[in-house]
């Protein structure tokens, strides 16, 4: 025998082929497993929920609010203010138009009134004319016709050709208007009521006499129709009441605005004798 049969052996034992076999299939087996696991593909994973914290932005709002709720209050103010100040205008220019049309109203009113009244006085001085005239016939009869032809006779020897300085003015200014129309408040310069005549060729030389017949009838020293000078102013009714006016401008003549027929002419004084003279010159 030998002297190392006795030694055990550091080796392990060598395993059984059937063990070995059965530990390959089952580590096999496992890798399988496993190798079905991973090709099934990745596992589910659980859903994350996260909480993420926003900034606050806050700061400075209150200030920011205020001050745009300031900037919109104040533009509707003047939204206002500007639609109370349209609506004034509008109002004014309305009262505006309304008080012009008014008064344009008023004016022509004020107007007709006038045209009305003149010609209502025209109507009134025809009739006292003729009125005047009729009296004057039936309470002097032939007597007085023959008186007046007399005091015409008398006065012939006086002319206009003999009138000098301001008396020749008024007559030259009275005698250039023969021809002109006779309009009822006519002042000239081509057309002429009675006194309005009067009144300009008087005026002609610096003498400011009254507008109507019965203020220009005492405007002056009464005198006789037998004693009559060129320039004297006649007239037609009563002293203070007459109704017409003529300027006397010699030979006989006088020139005055008779009516809306005649217009202005120059005539004999036995075509109207006048009732009365006034002597202002």
């Amino acid at each position: 025998m030998s002297h190392t049969a006795h030694i055990p052996s550091h080796r392990k034992p060598r395993q059984s082929a059937s063990k070995t076999a059965l530990r390959a299939g089952v580590a096999g087996g496992v890798l399988s497993t496993i190798a079905v696991a991973g090709a099934a593909g990745p596992a589910q994973a659980e859903p994350v929920t996260q909480t993420i914290e926003m900034p606050t932005i806050t700061a400075g709002l209150s200030t920011s609010v205020a001050a745009s709720a300031q900037a919109t209050q104040a533009v509707a103010l003047d939204l206002e203010t500007q639609a109370h100040e349209d609506a004034a205008a509008e109002t004014a220019s309305k009262a505006a138009k309304k008080a012009k049309a008014e008064a344009v109203r008023k004016a022509e009113a004020k107007k007709k009134a006038e045209a009305a009244a003149e010609a209502k006085a025209e109507a009134a001085e025809r009739a006292s004319r003729s009125t005047e005239r009729t009296t004057l016939s039936a309470s002097s009869g032939s007597s007085d016709s023959s008186s007046s032809s007399s005091a015409a006779s008398s006065s012939s020897s006086s002319s206009s050709s003999n009138a000098t300085g301001s008396a020749a003015s008024v007559i030259a200014f009275a005698q250039s208007q023969v021809g002109d129309a006779y309009v009822s408040g006519g002042t000239g310069p081509n057309s002429w009521d009675c006194s309005g005549l009067v009144q300009a060729a008087f005026g002609s030389v610096g003498i400011d006499l009254p507008r109507v017949s019965q203020s220009q009838s005492t405007a002056g020293t009464q005198v006789s129709l037998d004693n009559l000078q060129p320039g004297d102013i006649l007239y037609w009714g009563g002293a203070g009441s007459a109704y017409h006016v003529g300027i006397y401008v010699g030979g006989g003549q006088f020139v005055g605005a008779q009516n809306s027929s005649t217009g202005v002419v120059q005539q004999s004084l036995d075509y109207d004798p006048p009732s009365g003279a006034v002597r202002v010159l």
